[in-house]
């Protein structure tokens, strides 16, 4: 067989992503018109799975952490497995034009292009007989529930023995989805870049979740407040008690502490008995969010025993930080240069929310660059794609040139970063240090 330069396979590979863009773009248009939210995503991994068997002829594996995907692509020669993920879930964004009426959520965060590039590189390399020139597998993976949302469902989740972590790639994780797996890529969509751009991303914040519970005594709230305990006050000092922390947060740790009530009583005309709230701690390291969480606990308590009501703090395990590896960056970076000449590449540094990708991170070497050819902020109304190619077609080539480069060659680029790549976790670790955040 006679051996096709890399750079004319690359050309290949980004003619045939074009020759598919209708297809790809109908996808993530229909995704879109039926966002499902985290370990709900019924019909968006049906959709996805009758692209990869129609559109792939693949075979792929279902009902991974309950809505995942997974597709296994031999070249049928020895080498890594390096793995193109793109997720399932939507946003809560009730005021967006494309909101579900029944749930209120939308894909404001981007993720139906995110499945769209997986889908689109899964074309570029199948669709032009790339494989018989690599070595090694792929993995084309379709994630479910990586925002950190409805808290209380998935702790109804775990009870049931459906899950054991809250986020969908811990839960895969978990399941072993990632055993067999060697490296990661996956884009997000950027905020307020309209134009075609490639922000490369190095780090960004984990976090732990919490959910806390302020339980007083119910009173008539006009003609006895003296007989009861008011969980409602005993929960704005606590968010008070928080507030005062913040001056002591270091600034190289990038806290973040947000907090919402979930629920500030039952009627008005009585001392509200039952308060609850939801919270995320970040912070760029794992020390620091060690560090922070348990002050934090101790200001939502403080607020409590202010006013004698019964304080009850129940944290999780929510994402670590990402740690993105240099070399699939810089892959990345060329090809995208490629896949659009001309193209503004820039150094996106720490990104201060998190990402389920931070995970994966700390296993093995991951990218997670930001894409523009987007508008309005991420979470909002106004988000959206402004520039399809752009927002996918540009990544999907870019994926697929970079599976190129590191599975080529007898995967010779593949096998380098992975003897140079050290783990900051084993999975054992990981799945302990996860489980020790159960507390209440």
């Amino acid at each position: 067989m006679l051996k096709t330069d890399k750079k004319e396979l690359k050309a290949l590979i980004c003619k045939t992503i074009d020759d598919n863009a209708a297809k790809i773009e109908a996808v993530a248009n229909s995704i879109a018109d039926e966002p499902e939210l985290g370990f709900k995503e019924f019909k968006t991994s049906a959709k996805v799975e009758r692209f990869m068997r129609e559109e792939l002829d693949l075979d792929p594996q279902t009902h991974l952490a309950i809505n995942g995907v997974k597709a296994r692509v031999k070249t049928g020669k020895e080498g890594p497995t390096a793995a193109v993920i793109g997720e399932l879930d939507a946003i809560g964004c009730p005021d967006s034009p494309k909101a579900d009426p029944l749930t209120g959520c939308a894909h404001a965060c981007g993720h139906n292009l995110q499945i769209a590039t997986m889908l689109g590189a899964a074309c570029g390399i199948l669709k032009s007989d790339a494989l018989k020139h690599l070595a090694g597998d792929i993995v084309f993976f379709a994630v479910p529930a990586e925002e950190y949302v409805e808290l209380a469902y998935r702790k109804k989740l775990i009870a049931e023995g459906k899950i054991h972590f809250l986020s969908g790639k811990g839960q895969l994780i978990y399941e072993g989805a990632f055993d067999d797996i060697d490296m990661a890529m996956q884009m997000h969509a950027d905020k307020n870049t309209p134009e075609p751009t490639v922000s490369i991303g190095q780090t960004s914040n984990g976090f732990v979740g919490k959910t806390v519970q302020y339980i007083g005594k119910a009173a008539h709230a006009a003609d006895a407040p003296d007989e009861g305990i008011n969980a409602l006050n005993a929960a704005m000092l606590g968010l008070m008690g928080i507030n005062a922390l913040r001056e002591t947060f270091r600034e190289d740790d990038v806290v973040r502490v947000h907090p919402i009530i979930t629920k500030g009583g039952d009627i008005v005309n009585s001392v509200p008995a039952d308060v609850r709230m939801e919270l995320y701690v970040r912070a760029k390291t794992m020390q620091a969010i060690d560090k922070t969480h348990q002050r934090v606990d101790a200001a939502l308590k403080a607020g409590g025993d202010a006013v004698g009501a019964k304080t009850v703090v129940e944290t999780l395990p929510g994402m670590f930080p990402l740690a993105c590896n240099a070399r699939l960056n810089e892959l990345f970076a060329e090809n995208s240069k490629v896949a659009w000449p001309g193209i503004n590449v820039r150094d996106a540094g720490h990104f201060n929310a998190s990402t389920d990708m931070g995970d994966v991170s700390h296993l093995m070497p991951t990218i997670h660059p930001f894409i523009g050819g987007t508008n309005g902020l991420l979470h909002t109304k106004d988000f959206h794609a402004v520039d399809f190619k752009a927002a996918v077609l540009l990544p999907a080539k870019a994926f697929a040139m970079t599976l190129v480069d590191l599975l080529y060659d007898d995967a010779a680029e593949a096998k380098e970063i992975l003897a140079n790549f050290k783990p900051i976790l084993s999975k054992e670790e990981y799945i302990a240090k996860c489980e020790s955040y159960f507390s209440k």
